[in-house]
């Protein structure tokens, strides 16, 4: 078996990339499609599979202004968990974890999900009130959460300053042990290759420049490549939700701000868990390469620049520092941003506009790699039946004119 394994080695080692097949076509855009899904990150090619394996739409194109997994796809901490407070967003992002823990089995495609557990640090006496609020909310909604002792902290993550001198010590922490990390590049590929499989055109290098309407319905979107016409057209763009839907005449209440990350050169296995804290506004997790995969803050301000401010990186690894002094001397290999859309209540919109044909998936924030099969699951649910999908239902748009909004700003923690 061993010397099987070795031919077969050296046999496959000299073939060419070049001759390796696509893992998904590259099709020239139809004049029409039924569907037309603008954003080819996680959520909208979540959606496409979703439309085409559970509800057998596959009149579908998703359209890319750059590459798949270009944008907030390839551009976050890959951080997997459910413990929101709400109960409306405590079911949904439980329900995409539940989809997680089975997804590469479903996409015959390895994501990489790890479950290793997602910690959220408490460094006050109201910070583990909210903290024991959380969790006992989570467990009445029947998902996993702990809390731990300053012990028990040091136990699972010894190389955590839980020193009571510290500037913040450590009271407690949240525990999700369902939590963890995916590989956000392998999620795409993931899904675009599955929906490939089932008849989707997915169209890189075609950037929307306009949305057309006619007597209050869209009619399609014209791109780079031309006019593609659709019965519906679906927004999952993140950050630029607010760009396309000015294309449509419409306004939506979000904002859009750099939301900053970093990774440092590779370390051996010493941080098996997700660390967060919200007082000193970090989190951090190990890459199975070994990099230490580090989050930070939005910028205060509204922009489109994936860079973000050198302010934010500064305050990060100094709380990086106070939190791990042994990473002190551990060197940054590279530093990006994402651009995250931000509701009022730190939810999503998911659902139709007041043009008919046209939904919008967008409002994430700083949640949405998180949701991504979830999300596409209840949006190409809400597509394919034209209504809401019951886990949809409380997060259309017209709660803001209701009132009936779902505050996660400080209940979910960092909020990562």
């Amino acid at each position: 078996m061993e010397k099987y394994s070795l031919l077969s080695l050296f046999r496959h080692a000299g073939r060419h990339h070049e001759d390796w097949p696509r893992a998904w076509r590259d099709p020239a855009p139809k004049a029409d499609y039924d569907t037309v899904i603008v954003g080819g990150g996680g959520h909208g090619l979540a959606t496409a599979y979703y439309l085409a394996s559970k509800h057998g739409v596959t009149d579908v194109a998703v359209v890319e202004k750059g590459y798949l997994g270009g944008g907030n796809t390839g551009r976050n901490t890959t951080i997997v968990r459910s413990n929101y407070l709400r109960d409306e967003a405590a079911h949904l992002y439980d329900f995409s974890l539940t989809l997680w823990e089975g997804l590469s089995q479903e996409l015959n495609f390895n994501v990489m999900f790890s479950p290793r557990g997602v910690m959220s640090l408490g460094h006050t006496l109201q910070e583990m009130r909210d903290i024991e609020r959380r969790v006992n909310a989570n467990r009445l909604n029947g998902i996993d959460g702990e809390i731990l002792t300053t012990a028990q902290v040091q136990k699972r993550v010894p190389l955590l300053n839980c020193s009571p001198k510290s500037r913040y010590p450590v009271m407690g922490a949240s525990w999700q042990p369902r939590g963890g990390i995916a590989r956000h590049d392998a999620v795409a590929w993931g899904f675009a290759r599955a929906a490939d499989a089932h008849g989707v055109d997915i169209l890189q290098q075609t950037e929307v420049t306009g949305i057309r309407q006619r007597n209050g319905a869209v009619t399609g979107v014209e791109t780079s490549r031309g006019f593609i016409g659709a019965r519906r057209v679906a927004c999952v763009t993140a950050g630029n939700s607010g760009v396309l839907a000015r294309m449509a005449g419409l306004r939506l209440p979000i904002e859009s701000r750099p939301l900053q990350a970093l990774v440092s050169e590779p370390l051996k296995p010493c941080l098996d868990t997700v660390v967060m804290s919200n007082a000193v506004h970090c989190y951090i997790s190990q890459a199975d390469k070994g990099d230490l995969v580090i989050g930070a803050g939005a910028d205060g301000y509204n922009g489109y620049g994936q860079r973000g401010s050198f302010r934010i990186i500064e305050h990060t690894l100094s709380a990086v520092c106070e939190l791990f002094p042994a990473f002190s001397r551990v060197r940054m290999n590279r530093q990006w941003g994402g651009i995250v859309d931000i509701c009022p209540d730190a939810c999503p919109v998911i659902g139709k506009t007041p043009v008919e044909g046209l939904y919008f998936n967008c409002g994430w924030g700083t949640g949405g790699f998180k949701a991504t099969p979830g999300s596409g699951y209840v949006f190409a649910d809400t597509l394919a039946n034209e209504r809401p999908h019951p886990l949809a239902e409380p997060f259309a748009l017209d709660r803001f004119a209701s009132g009936a909004l779902i505050d996660e700003h400080g209940a979910a923690g960092v909020a990562h």
